[in-house]
């Protein structure tokens, strides 16, 4: 809960207009009743009269409110008032922004000042790209600590994902986005393939979409299901040690989604590795396959995510077929990507023990 008092506005005041800023009265729009501004921060406007340079001004303080409609998070919201922040001044007639901030832990206002860019900083982690390891077991066959490693992320994620939340519109807007965010299966589809591609053709593309639709209905029934995710579980955001320790980059989409989607994740790269050297999933790779996917349902018991895993192995199948995102893929390999996105839509249930029979 926000809860801010008259000194957190005078503060901020001073801060972005300079020592001599003055607070002279705060409330309502349309009022200028003084009050503590307790509850501030859930959608309702305040208007406030200050003083700086001699200057008597008004200004209109406020945030959005968290919904259902995609603005749960605070990022979701920090998005659009940055959006309204950097455009609304560049519109005839459109009231110009005097300020950009936020609240932080002790409710205090922050300013921004002009933003052009964010970043982040993180540590410094030890360890190798998992991707690596994979490509030393292509050349050199597998290790024995190949297969524990495997097992191991399995054993993680069935940690990560034994954390559950109550929402059916996040889960909602999870499955959404898997669908239709512009990084995710349809942004895909316009983006990281050419226009009339060779492979997989424009008809075969709306037919891909058309079918999604059914599985985006289907997946309706699923929302229990809400857990802790990472988001982007694959070889390139896995650091590896060589004792067999391991670390993870690049949480993305969201604190919360459906565990399927980490699940198929590492598992459509085992695959990908294996069609360099075969016609399916065979040798090492299937070995890592089957180590990784038994050790998930054993530890997790979650027999249903092979219910809801189609159109996650469809996003996934489709990154790693992208001659955008891999341009270097051998004709058979793509071919046989393209036949695994069509074909796992067909069966309601994953059949991840016979996998090959997606590629045919």
């Amino acid at each position: 809960m926000i809860e801010l008092k008259v000194q957190a506005i005078e503060t901020y005041l001073r801060r972005v207009y300079g020592d001599d800023a003055r607070l002279l009265a705060a409330g309502d729009i349309g009022s200028l009743d003084a009050q503590g501004m307790k509850g501030f921060g859930y959608g309702k406007p305040l208007l406030v009269h200050f003083e700086t340079g001699g200057e008597v001004r008004e200004a209109v303080f406020s945030v959005m409110k968290g919904d259902k409609y995609g603005h749960q998070f605070y990022w979701d919201r920090a998005a659009i008032l940055m959006f309204q922040y950097e455009t609304s001044a560049r519109m005839a007639r459109h009231v110009h922004p005097l300020g950009l901030g936020y609240v932080d832990g002790s409710d205090a206002l922050i300013p921004m000042k002009d933003p052009k860019e964010f970043f982040i900083v993180n540590e410094k982690l030890q360890g190798h790209d998992y991707f690596l390891d994979l490509e030393r077991i292509r050349a050199h066959g597998l290790l024995d600590r190949d297969l524990e490693t495997a097992r191991e992320f399995a054993r993680w994620l069935a940690g990560v994902h034994a954390e559950k939340l109550d929402d059916p519109p996040l889960y909602s807007r999870r499955i959404r986005n898997l669908l239709g965010a512009s990084e995710c299966i349809l942004g895909l589809v316009d983006e990281a393939f050419p226009r009339d591609y060779a492979f997989f053709g424009g008809d075969r593309f709306r037919a891909l979409e058309k079918r999604l639709i059914d599985w985006r209905w289907k997946l309706k029934a699923y929302a229990h299901r809400l857990s802790a995710v990472h988001g982007d579980f694959h070889p390139w955001n896995v650091l590896v040690t060589d004792d067999g320790d391991f670390s993870v980059l690049d949480r993305s989409r969201g604190e919360w989604g459906e565990p399927g989607g980490d699940l198929a994740s590492m598992a459509v790269n085992y695959l990908l590795w294996s069609l360099y050297d075969h016609e399916k999933l065979a040798g090492p790779f299937r070995e890592l396959y089957t180590a990784y996917f038994g050790e998930y349902l054993e530890r997790t018991g979650d027999t249903e995510v092979l219910e809801v895993l189609a159109p996650f192995c469809v996003f996934r199948g489709l990154v790693i077929a992208s001659p955008e995102w891999y341009p270097d893929h051998p004709d058979p390999v793509r071919r046989r990507l393209f036949n695994f996105v069509s074909n796992v839509l067909e069966d309601e249930v994953f059949d991840w023990e016979h996998v090959n029979r997606y590629l045919e």
